[in-house]
């Protein structure tokens, strides 16, 4: 990586970069959108500490969910609709001037050379970074609360979001002629993501596990403070894998049989490696408030419980219960229990058909051949139940002081001159002075 060839595919693909059009447009976009996001997450903030009253409670007033969350969204809208483009450009242009038959016969693996786009790219997601992190050394100033562990944890969601959007990007120019071909691909997957999470909505088994990887599943975990392996070793799979598929159809000289053999293979060496990521249960709750967890003494407890848990909920997707089960407790006890099985047994959507049921309402609970159903939704009641069929008995539960809250009644003072007028005057007085001739 640091040989002199390969220097110099990085430093042309760097020329590359700032003559692309698309990258100017994703950091004056991008800039845009985050000060829109501080500014309101700022004043949400400000309003919920009391600025206009008495503080709503402060407890749930925290800098992940009020600030960065809201701020670094855009980042997620960019993954999304402006970052593939950059990645796209950078394979098509090539491509359509003739510009790969060159490429191709300088010394070097093609994978190499890909390696060198990837790391440009990586260059560029993290340049674009710059309001986002503008964003928080502004809310510092103000006197706002970060808590590191939290906060780095949400930077490498994103830095896995942006990724993954250049490898799709990456891919899709590698196997489509044209930059809007690329663009329908890389768009008709995003939008087969959202179709995935809408179907995967209050459904067990295989598709709510492959619903929990699509880029927003995924990410919205790093926003809660919830670090997870298999996410975390999954994303980096799918992003090697398209940069290994770019690598084999951009070898032109190739047969076409020859290149889909290849591809079957990487497709199945990619499934049997993110199947078996897939499958790690390990995970960390790095947010502050311990959102992701039960209590200690709770934790130890379950984990000693090495049963199969059978949990049937007759609860519909669209049923505030439901969510609140899901939050609260469904997604601790994967965190706590070794084997876990859910099953979401509810026949519509929203639950007004199914007001003849006597089940509706009822979440069963199975283990170790015997049964019980419960319809509370509260963390202790569930766990007493698990208890009592585990044959353990509940540890003590002693009150211990809640997450303070960090409230905090500031303007955003200097945010609009910096987000709407420094930024983009400087991006384009750079663009400008890179580009002139």
């Amino acid at each position: 990586m640091r040989s002199p060839k390969f220097l110099h595919l990085v430093a042309k693909e760097l020329r590359e970069l700032s003559a692309s059009r698309s990258f100017w447009l994703l950091l004056l976009f991008v800039g845009l959108l985050v000060g829109h996001g501080f500014i309101t997450a700022v004043g949400l903030y400000a309003e919920m500490s009391g600025s206009g009253g008495p503080t709503a409670l402060p407890q749930g007033l925290n800098s992940l969910d009020g600030v960065l969350v809201p701020t670094w969204g855009a980042y997620d809208l960019a993954a999304t609709l402006l970052f593939p483009f950059v990645a796209i450009r950078l394979i098509s242009t090539e491509k359509e001037s003739g510009g790969l038959k060159l490429l191709l016969q300088l010394p070097g693996t093609m994978l190499a050379k890909l390696a060198a786009k990837g790391l440009v790219l990586l260059l560029a997601w993290l340049i674009a970074w710059l309001p986002g992190l503008a964003a928080i050394v502004l809310w510092r100033s103000y006197g706002g609360h970060l808590y590191a562990p939290e906060t780095l944890n949400l930077l490498l969601g994103h830095l896995l979001r942006g990724l993954l959007s250049g490898a799709l990007g990456v891919a899709a120019a590698a196997l489509t002629d044209v930059a809007a071909s690329a663009a329908i691909v890389t768009l008709a997957f995003t939008v087969g993501t959202w179709a995935l999470d809408f179907v995967a909505a209050g459904r067990g088994g295989f598709v709510k596990q492959l619903a929990s990887y699509t880029p927003t599943a995924a990410l919205r975990s790093f926003e809660q403070g919830l670090l997870r392996l298999n996410a975390l070793l999954v994303i980096v799979l799918l992003s090697v894998t398209a940069f290994v598929l770019a690598a084999i159809w951009l070898q032109t000289g190739r047969m076409i049989r020859s290149r889909l053999v290849a591809t079957l293979l990487l497709t199945i060496v990619a499934a049997g490696s993110v199947w078996g990521a897939a499958h790690l249960r390990r995970s960390w709750d790095l947010s502050e408030n311990r959102r992701n967890s039960f209590s200690a003494p709770d934790e130890t407890l379950l984990r000693r419980i090495d049963q199969p848990l059978q949990i049937t909920v007759f609860l519909s997707p669209e049923d505030p219960r439901l969510t609140d089960f899901e939050q609260n407790v469904l997604k601790r006890l994967r965190r706590s229990l070794a084997k876990l099985e859910v099953d979401y047994a509810a026949s519509s959507r929203t639950g007004l058909f199914e007001s003849g049921d006597d089940h509706y309402g009822e979440i069963w609970y199975e283990l170790g051949g015997q049964k019980v159903v419960e319809r509370s939704t509260i963390e202790e009641v569930v766990l007493d139940q698990i208890y009592q069929l585990a044959g353990l008995s509940a540890p003590e539960r002693s009150v211990e002081d809640g997450f303070p809250g960090y409230p905090l009644a500031v303007e955003s003072r200097r945010a609009a001159a910096i987000f709407y007028f420094i930024w983009p005057l400087l991006v384009i007085i750079t663009w400008w002075l890179t580009n002139k001739k």
